[in-house]
């Protein structure tokens, strides 16, 4: 007869490779911008390499020329394109059940329900943690890029080693509008119900917008800034389509982008991010995208652990095409 140790490990192993697709569609349902990603299958795998290396699109082709005949064609190299280096990082989960627990629940039904709950749990913490992860500064140790640090408040820093704090790097800068101080000119904005939508966003907007095929599509907002721009489009509400309410987002429209508010996963208080999710992606090691390993059994101590493990990162190939607004 198995052991409970080996019943645990293996209804842990067997349920979360079954479910691993769903496990992975629970975390982005949590988080609308990866939810966002997720759906316009933003997401790539790598199988290794000291660092994520993401091309960049930072200066137009100098060759381009109008000409007639047999006029001489420019043929020189232009140097359109450059890499963003974004550090692997890693994050583990561990599903655990000392001995006790497991002789405890040794019958077939209890220790079932232990796995499932010990799974449910690991779950739940993780979704947290990598939702409000996604929107952090990437200031704590062993942290992915977060939008507060790729759409940065000052709207440069170094983000993917390249120092935008510097002339040179100018082009790796995001756009900021700051109700103190906003884009338009003129003395500080109230942000309200009344102005956010045409003091504040619009104003980004026209900075960002390259036209219907390079233009935000995505907008996400602190509860308290969405619910300004909800109560200011109350005779004129326009909600996303049935397909992405039905994904557990209701959301309005601002031109052609669908607003969303994730005031939950960890944005900050008075914060909307303008995004065009075509310049974003999440970078995920094959090896490691929720992989679950073999059992651990410490030396000194009763019980078993199952890791699951992740390793990639946030990165994003045009700073210059994404915005912040804040007061």
């Amino acid at each position: 007869m198995a052991s409970p140790n080996s019943t645990f490990t293996e209804l842990v192993s067997t349920t979360f490779r079954k479910h691993r697709k769903e496990i992975k569609d629970n975390v982005s349902n949590r988080n609308a911008f990866l939810k966002y990603m997720m759906k316009k299958g933003n997401q790539r795998t790598e199988d290794g390499g000291l660092t994520i290396a993401c091309p960049l699109d930072y200066a137009e082709n100098s060759t381009y020329q109008r000409y007639s005949d047999w006029d001489i064609l420019d043929i020189s190299a232009s140097e359109v394109i450059s890499a963003a280096e974004y550090q692997w990082r890693q994050v583990a989960i561990n599903v655990v059940a000392s001995g006790r627990e497991l002789r405890i629940n040794s019958g077939e039904s209890k220790i079932i329900n232990l796995a499932k709950s010990r799974i449910k749990n690991a779950l739940r913490t993780y979704n947290n943690n990598f939702s409000s992860d996604l929107y952090s500064d990437g200031t704590a140790s062993n942290q992915i890029n977060g939008l507060q640090a790729i759409i940065a408040d000052s709207g440069q820093g170094t983000v993917g080693g390249i120092n935008s704090t510097t002339a040179a790097n100018a082009f790796w800068r995001n756009t900021v509008q700051s109700a103190a101080a906003p884009l338009q000119g003129g003395g500080a904005v109230t942000v309200s119900e009344t102005t956010i939508e045409n003091e504040i966003m619009l104003p980004l907007w026209l900075e960002l917008d390259r036209g219907p095929s390079d233009a935000p599509d995505l907008i996400v907002m602190s509860n308290d800034y969405y619910q300004f721009y909800e109560n200011s489009q109350v005779s004129i509400k326009r909600y996303m389509d049935a397909d992405k309410a039905q994904g557990g987002f209701v959301s309005l429209k601002y031109k052609n982008a669908d607003v969303m508010h994730d005031g939950n996963s960890g944005i900050p208080t008075a914060h909307g991010y303008m995004i065009n999710t075509d310049y974003f992606g999440l970078c995920v090691h094959k090896d490691a995208d929720l992989e679950i390993v073999e059992d651990q059994r410490p030396i000194n101590q009763d019980g078993v652990i199952t890791p699951i493990l992740w390793m990639g990162n946030l990165e994003c190939s045009n700073r210059a095409q994404q915005g912040v607004f804040k007061a």
